[in-house]
């Protein structure tokens, strides 16, 4: 994930198309609307957004507030899981409370940047029912359901780390070990269908990495300048990777990582998102200050379809899975909606 400071750039207003003919992309409205966050009022850190299907809820780690925010798609109700984790101080967004969080066995997990941890919470009452220390500063949070684990990105150590989760009356974390990351690790995504969980280096590779005693199994060229953010196509066999840049591309795992689509988007692309439903896949560009929509056509060619302005530093992005797709404005401490036609 990326981090971005306040830059003293003037902030958009209204949300209207951007049309990119070169690209071949037609006009239409925009159908979004702002959704604000509590205690964003004065820029909030985003970094991972989230959807857990099994909740039906959109997970946002409200960064310095150190709150959890809960949305339901259905109507867009928020429920804030105050005082998960301490929140951050100052204005300085980077590595302030929590910034990414899962949902696996029954609870919530969340990063903890203040003391360098990962708290296991309790979706019924928002209380932290056990809490384990990193070795690092975390990055991204995810249960590997599987192992029964937790996994967290932790960059500057260059390694992941693993956690068992015992539930029941008594909830815990208990470590189990790290994985070797050289070059990485940034983003992760876990295939549960294949056994194996992926995760990029900083330039121009894609690791996979197998569940069954973990570790690095292969190393995939994905073109990319800058790698950052993954998304899984489980139906369709296929690996997304958001390059910083300024392009999406394909990668073919039944036939070792291949690239087979590649498409130019905004410039400052981190966070990614697959909706399965729509066949879309979401880009936002930070530099941009742009969200691509790009459709996913049958000859698993990416082909973009819409280009909507974001703001300045939307970096990340989630999606229910269904017609809706949420994209942080970090300088605002708000969510951009965006209703997806189809």
């Amino acid at each position: 994930m990326l981090k971005y400071r306040r830059a003293p750039l003037s902030r958009l207003l209204l949300f209207v198309l951007v049309t990119a003919v070169s690209a071949g992309v037609g006009a239409q409205a925009a159908d979004t609307r702002i959704l604000s966050i509590p205690g964003g009022g004065h820029a909030l850190g985003f970094d991972d957004l989230g959807y857990s299907g099994v909740l039906n809820r959109i997970l946002v780690p409200a960064a310095q507030t150190g709150a959890l925010v809960l949305i339901n798609p259905s109507n867009n109700a928020l429920r804030v899981l105050a005082h998960v984790v301490p929140p951050g101080k100052g204005p300085d967004r980077d590595d302030a409370g929590t910034t990414s969080a899962d949902y696996g066995a029954g609870l919530l997990f969340a990063s903890d940047h203040a003391d360098q941890a990962i708290v296991a919470i309790s979706p019924k009452t928002g209380k932290v029912l056990a809490r384990a220390k990193l070795m690092s500063g975390p990055d991204y949070v995810r249960y590997v359901a599987p192992l029964h684990e937790v996994w967290v990105t932790e960059p500057r150590a260059k390694e992941i780390q693993r956690f068992s989760v015992a539930t029941g009356s008594t909830p815990g974390l208990r470590d189990a070990g790290s994985i070797n990351i050289p070059g990485g690790p940034e983003s992760l995504v876990i295939d549960t269908a294949r056994g194996v969980a992926y995760t990029n280096q900083w330039k121009d590779h894609t690791l996979t990495i197998t569940l069954k005693q973990p570790h690095v199994v292969s190393r995939w060229p994905n073109t990319c300048t800058g790698s950052r953010g993954l998304a899984l196509a489980p139906a369709q066999h296929l690996l997304f990777v958001g390059c910083k840049e300024g392009k999406i591309v394909g990668l073919n795992l039944d036939q070792g990582g291949k690239v087979i689509t590649s498409v130019k988007v905004g410039a400052g692309v981190d966070i990614i998102a697959w909706n399965p439903h729509l066949k879309h896949l979401y880009a936002p560009g930070a530099a941009s200050a742009t969200l691509s929509v790009l459709k996913l056509e049958s000859n698993n060619h990416l082909k973009k379809i819409a280009v909507v302005a974001a703001a300045e530093h939307s970096h990340c992005v989630a999606t229910d899975g269904h017609q809706t797709a949420y994209v942080c404005d970090p300088e605002a401490g708000n969510l951009i909606v965006y209703h997806d036609p189809g």
